[in-house]
């Protein structure tokens, strides 16, 4: 069982004067009319509830924070998007009611006091989302590490009321405010002997709560899937490696590449993940100790098999069995002395630290930020120390120092040379990435063919997204290590029909991990409107045994419709699997599809340089329009990631009287000093409020008080090379889904007319893969009608680090019959998203007056 706990959110639109309580929301009224709509999306009660229920609660909570003072500071090394936690701690502390104070310089601004704490108001922190590093500053403290120093801490922060502190830094800035929650109660007795402060304040203060957050690029803590700051790390480690890949194939060159990690090879791993990297040194995964031979035999065989370049890839805490470190110049030595090869060296060094943080980092620390605040207004006197983490999609809170023991425990194993559980211990996405590493670095397959080799076929259908070779690429290999023939289908269901197959082999694939676009065509064209006779007539005579489709809305409907033929027509009684890949994210059965996260970074860049020429014309507002077609998550995602004033979808219905209200806003915002607004638009959010109607009416009451503009970013969204996260999940999904193929093709097999045929109709070999509360899942795509509950993926959890491992977002496969009652055909939407839990959290940050609302309460983890 879980300790209670309450998590508060906001119904959109709702007014916090005036007693809102009384009316419904244009939100509510939305979802109410959609009751008798059946073709709209059924989501209401999940995420608002009754209004009129939230008033009392609210002012009870407001009152709770009224009084309370709460300090932020970052401590320890830099990591990009701090700033994005620092601004959403401020707006979220003073939104409830709380006084929030900088401290500035980390631990020694606490010891200094004085200048180096100040109150923060709401207009400070604008602008900041999009910085790199910490505006606050962070500094290593030998003072605080002695108790005369840690006295003047506490001296400094009761003087001002401060009793709850928000700790942005890694597990070292951690561990001291947990010890300096535990020493509290006798630094504040001592101060009180001696004066410095009065019984009033101690007894005002007399309990410290400490909440933490995690940021860090190594993303080198327990506890948590991703810390603060990785993401942007793996940004410029990608952006380097892309770099230097094309410098390398013009010379025929071998790289080496240093990236951080003293002691956790996360960013090493991924990066080699996404870049395809032909070896791999990671302090969790010494290499035998034979290891300069096979390193330097597989560069060999890469050459002679055509390949122009070599990338090595390595952490700089990189050891080999007997814990000796192995360095980059080494490497290089090795390779230029045995093969001849010419080779570089290139160290990244705090270039991964540096730059604006990308779209994930500002939306995690906007979450994180918003959460710690929630964790301070329901803490007690008793209440221990807890970590704001990521577990999927959700914000959980989770035992400060059960996470530090975690991470020690790390160090020991490794320590010890226990590698195998140092890798346990990380955790099982550490583990995963690993062993898909180890899959796909062969050079060329092993020699063990299988007794039956059965013909895949991969194809995309739908538009372009980012991640897609990715997924082609590890399909491919992967389906080759399983003894069978891939055959890419080129332009979908069109190419198909056209007799447009290949073969494909190891090496065809090379380099694909992080091209843009779709190297085998996307087409729209589902089986249907072809004719399944036609398809069928082509699975027989290229004698298919399994499919992978990789695509949006329209390969879930492609599979549904051959899924349901196949009464009709035994070619299809084959295992199919879809992978989600569309950057509208409106695929039913997974929490994220491919091409997602890029097109998000892409829009978020975007904003930011419109925001930049916003602020230098002075009073200006933009209305920018997104793709996604019904689906809002690109404009609510980037709104957030943006530091957007608002951002209008489908999903939420909004009137004249909505438009004035954000008209009004932004008014008061000119007015305050912040000169510049954003408005996100999505392109199907409304056929009457267009993006020209919106801009002509900012156009018309901002008269006076602001200009506007407008920008339809179009197909520049689907562009670029694939973010690493897409890159990733491309990888991952498809090594899963041929795996998953090839168990059914394996248990469902005969022997007919002199060659072997794969036959199966149960509702499991027709399925969509997709990441859910962080679980890859295969779905019948019949099922996902049934089996797919997102209502309370929006609760906040205490859990232990245990559980926070079992429960994690991992693939899941449901067949595609099950999800058909799940999905919205009309506008290719799922009838449940968990975004929408965001949207409240967008318009607080926005200074937007709303009401707060009960959204759940704690039973168990599951």
């Amino acid at each position: 069982m879980l300790t209670p706990t309450l998590r508060l959110t906001l119904p959109s639109r709702a007014n916090v004067q005036g007693c809102p309580s009384a009316k419904s929301s244009p939100l509510s009224r939305h979802f109410a009319a959609q009751e008798s709509d059946q073709d709209l999306p059924k989501m209401a009660s999940a995420v608002l509830g009754d209004l009129s229920s939230t008033s009392a609660l609210a002012a009870g909570n407001l009152r709770q924070a009224q009084g309370k003072s709460i300090g932020v500071f970052t401590s320890g090394g830099d990591s990009q998007g701090m700033n994005a936690a620092v601004r959403a701690v401020v707006r979220m502390g003073i939104h409830v009611g709380f006084r929030v104070y900088y401290i500035h310089e980390g631990y020694q601004g606490m010891v200094d006091g004085a200048d180096n704490i100040k109150e923060a108001t709401w207009t400070s922190v604008s602008g900041i989302i999009q910085q790199g590093g910490t505006v606050i500053g962070s500094a290593r403290c030998q003072d605080f590490r002695e108790r005369a120093g840690r006295l003047k801490a506490a001296a400094n922060l009761v003087k001002l009321g401060i009793s709850n502190l928000v700790v942005i830094g890694g597990d070292g800035s951690l561990t001291g405010a947990n010890c300096f929650r535990q020493e509290w109660a006798g630094l504040l007795e001592e101060l009180e002997k001696k004066g410095e402060i009065t019984a009033e304040q101690s007894k005002n203060c007399s309990h410290l709560n400490i909440v933490g957050m995690v940021g860090s690029i190594d993303n080198d803590f327990c506890g948590t899937d991703m810390t603060i700051g990785c993401d942007t790390a793996l940004h410029r480690i990608m952006e380097s490696v892309d770099a230097i890949t094309t410098t390398a194939q013009s010379h025929q060159r071998t790289f080496v590449m240093e990236v951080m990690g003293r002691h956790c090879g996360y960013l090493a791993l991924v990066t080699a993940l996404a870049c395809g990297a032909d070896w791999l040194f990671i302090p969790e995964w010494p290499p035998e100790a034979d290891w300069e031979d096979h390193m330097c035999r597989r560069l060999s065989e890469l050459r002679t098999a055509g390949s122009r370049l070599g990338i090595v890839i390595m952490a700089e805490g990189a050891i080999d069995q007997k814990g000796s470190a192995i360095t980059s110049n080494r490497v290089k030595e090795i390779i230029s002395t045995r093969l001849g090869h010419d080779t570089r060296v290139t160290v990244l060094g705090h270039v991964q630290r540096g730059g604006n943080p990308s779209a994930f980092d500002r939306v995690l620390g906007c979450r994180m930020g918003a959460e710690a605040v929630l964790a301070l207004l329901e803490a007690k006197p008793d209440t221990p120390a807890c970590v704001v983490s990521l577990d999927g999609n959700q914000a959980v809170r989770v035992n400060l120092m059960e996470c530090v023991e975690r991470t020690q425990q790390v160090a020991a194993a490794m320590k010890k040379g226990n590698f195998e559980n140092c890798v346990s211990l990380r955790g099982r996405s550490f583990r995963n990435n690993l062993e898909i590493y180890k899959i796909l670095s062969h050079v060329k397959p092993p020699n063990n063919p299988q007794q039956h080799v059965f013909n895949i076929g991969i194809m995309n259908v739908g538009a372009p997204a980012a991640g897609m070779n990715a997924a082609v690429r590890s399909a491919v290999r992967t389906a080759i290590l399983n003894g069978h023939q891939p055959y890419a289908i080129y332009e979908g269901f069109e190419g198909l029909a056209e007799g447009r197959l290949k073969k494909l082999n190891w090496m065809d694939v090379g380099g694909w991990v992080g091209s843009g676009g779709a190297k085998l065509g996307a087409k729209r064209t589902q089986p249907a409107k072809l004719g399944l006779p036609q398809i069928a007539s082509k699975f027989k005579e290229f004698n298919l045994s399994a499919l992978i489709i990789i695509g949006g809305f329209e390969a879930y409907d492609s599979v549904l419709q051959l899924a349901e033929a196949r009464p009709q027509y035994k070619e299809f009684c084959i295992p199919m699997v879809v992978i989600p890949c569309t950057i509208s994210n409106n695929v039913p059965g997974t929490e994220f599809s491919l091409g997602t996260d890029t097109a998000l970074n892409a829009i978020t860049d975007i904003c930011d340089r419109i925001k930049q020429s916003a602020s230098g014309t002075k009073r200006r507002v933009f209305v920018v329009e997104t793709m996604g077609g019904y689906c809002g998550y690109l404009a609510t995602l980037a709104g957030l990631a943006g530091g957007a004033d608002a951002a209008y979808i489908f999903e939420e219905r909004f009137g004249m009287r909505d438009l004035q209200t954000d008209v009004e806003h932004l008014a008061k915002k000119m007015v305050e000093g912040v000169e510049r607004g954003l408005i996100l638009r999505n392109e199907k959010c409304n056929e009457n409020y267009t993006t020209d109607f919106i801009y002509q009416l900012y156009c018309e009451e901002g008269k006076g008080i602001f200009s506007a503009r407008k920008n339809v970013l179009g197909h520049m969204q689907q562009g670029g090379c694939p973010s690493p996260f897409d890159r990733n999940l491309g990888t991952k999904l498809a090594a899963k889904s041929v795996a998953f193929l090839a168990e059914k093709m394996h248990n469902n097999y005969k022997e007919e007319g002199g060659r072997v045929v794969v036959e199966c109709n149960e509702e499991d070999t027709a399925c969509l893969i997709g990441l859910n509360r962080r679980t890859v899942q295969f779905s019948p795509v019949t099922h996902i009608k049934s089996q797919t509950d997102f209502q309370d993926d929006t609760l906040t959890r205490t859990v232990s680090i245990e559980e926070a491992e079992e429960f994690s977002m991992t693939t899941t496969l449901t067949p595609v019959t099950h999800l058909k009652a799940w999905s919205d055909f009309k506008h290719r939407l799922p009838r449940e998203q968990w975004w929408l839990k965001l949207r409240p959290l967008l318009r607080i940050l926005a200074k937007h007056e709303s009401v707060y609302e009960v959204e759940g309460t704690e039973a168990s983890i599951e």
